[in-house]
């Protein structure tokens, strides 16, 4: 039976759009809602760290389910139709053990969404008609994720002035279940079989995380992403404070960071997908490595207004280009019936579990050094650059 919406493109541009927007309307100001029911920050980090673990942890069981069962729509659209009930969940819990379960329980339908969509998204992109062409940029539809992100944070902020915190749930219950509903619109197609010449290292043996993780270049990826994600954890955490502290007001500061943003839709949309065609995606980690090395050195000698302005717009190598170097390799080198777990093993460990153990070991570092702990993540991009080199991205650049 066709399916509704038009191409496959506009199908997935939809889906994403919804669904980021619906995490837009709610990661911003989460942790001032659950301080408006009466939790303490001790408290709001315990129920923060308790959602991520779980995270964690049912990311990688979603994936490899949504392959064995090869399920992949099924299970996200189950996943975004009970995120959006377990939302409202939240509108009658108050004080920490209400909260504590319901984020708790609402994280294990939260894990899936975003690397099993992508995992849709690439596996339909990296299909080639009859000319030898893709059937769409992935780029495109990441950078539809990203800018409906940033309207979900406007839309939210609006929303609270005028009614109260309360509504940043029931708009993502909203749009989640608008989002579902584009899953059910959304071809199901499987990755391509790996570039022989790249994925070396597939061996024999039962599917799933042994097999991806016995891949040498699948390895170096997930460590190149935990390295140059995992980095960005200081900033994250500290990089407003360090920036007030200084004197930057709230209005310059809202711009530095919808700098960053706006530099990776920017990136998503325009300038990836060449940038990857014409250098390959082991130039292109190279060049996000080095880009990070760069971006936290800034920070961590100056607050200067300027200065600040030309680095943030870094972020969309740091993030955005890299994660389209990562995926244009993974597309590649994943064995058939495996795109989901690899996806969610990648968003796990590349970028996942790396956060957060380096958000755990900024925040010691932040307070015994203060804005000279950037220089430590300038380090791990360094770590990174000459790792990202033996990426061998040049052999899987596509033209078209």
């Amino acid at each position: 039976m066709p399916l509704p919406f038009g191409s496959a493109l506009v199908r997935f541009i939809f889906l994403f759009a919804f669904l980021y927007a619906a995490f837009g309307v709610n990661s911003p100001f989460f942790p001032s809602f659950l301080s408006a029911r009466g939790l303490e920050p001790e408290a709001i980090g315990l129920v923060l760290a308790a959602g991520t673990a779980i995270r964690l942890i049912v990311a990688p069981l979603a994936g490899r389910i949504a392959d064995r069962l090869d399920a992949s729509r099924a299970v996200l659209a189950l996943s975004i139709g009970g995120a959006a009930i377990l939302a409202l969940g939240y509108l009658p819990a108050w004080g920490f053990w209400p909260l504590l379960i319901v984020s708790s329980v609402a994280a294990v339908t939260l894990a899936p969404l975003a690397p099993v969509a992508d995992a849709l998204a690439l596996g339909s992109a990296e299909h080639h008609d009859s000319s030898g062409r893709k059937a769409f940029d992935y780029g495109w539809v990441r950078g539809a994720g990203s800018a409906a992100f940033i309207a979900g944070s406007l839309l939210s902020g609006q929303a609270i002035g005028r009614f109260d915190l309360t509504v940043i749930v029931v708009l993502q219950a909203a749009l989640f279940a608008i989002a579902a509903l584009f899953v059910l619109a959304v071809p199901q197609q499987s990755l391509p079989p790996p570039d022989k010449n790249i994925a070396d290292g597939i061996t024999a043996g039962p599917k799933g995380v042994r097999q991806l993780l016995e891949i040498p270049l699948y390895r170096r990826i997930v460590l190149v992403a935990a390295l140059v994600f995992g980095s960005h954890a200081m900033h994250d955490g500290f990089a407003v404070i360090r920036w007030h502290a200084a004197g930057i007001g709230p209005e310059v500061i809202s711009v530095l960071w919808s700098e960053s943003v706006a530099a990776e839709v920017v990136v998503f949309f325009v300038i990836g997908s060449p940038l990857l065609d014409r250098i390959g995606p082991a130039r292109a980690a190279a060049l996000c490595a080095g880009a990070g090395v760069v971006r936290w050195i800034i920070m961590a000698n100056t607050t200067w207004v300027p200065a600040l302005m030309l680095v943030q717009p870094l972020h969309g190598f740091t993030f955005a280009l890299l994660h389209l170097a990562c995926m244009r390799l993974l597309s590649h080198i994943v064995p058939p019936g495996l795109s989901a777990t690899a996806l969610t093993l990648y968003g796990t460990l590349g970028a996942g579990l790396s956060s957060v153990l380096l958000t755990l070991i900024s925040g010691p570092l932040y307070a015994r050094l203060g804005a000279a702990g950037f220089w430590g993540m300038a380090g791990l991009c360094g770590l990174a650059l000459p790792l990202a080199l033996t990426l061998n991205g040049q052999r899987v650049a596509r033209l078209g």
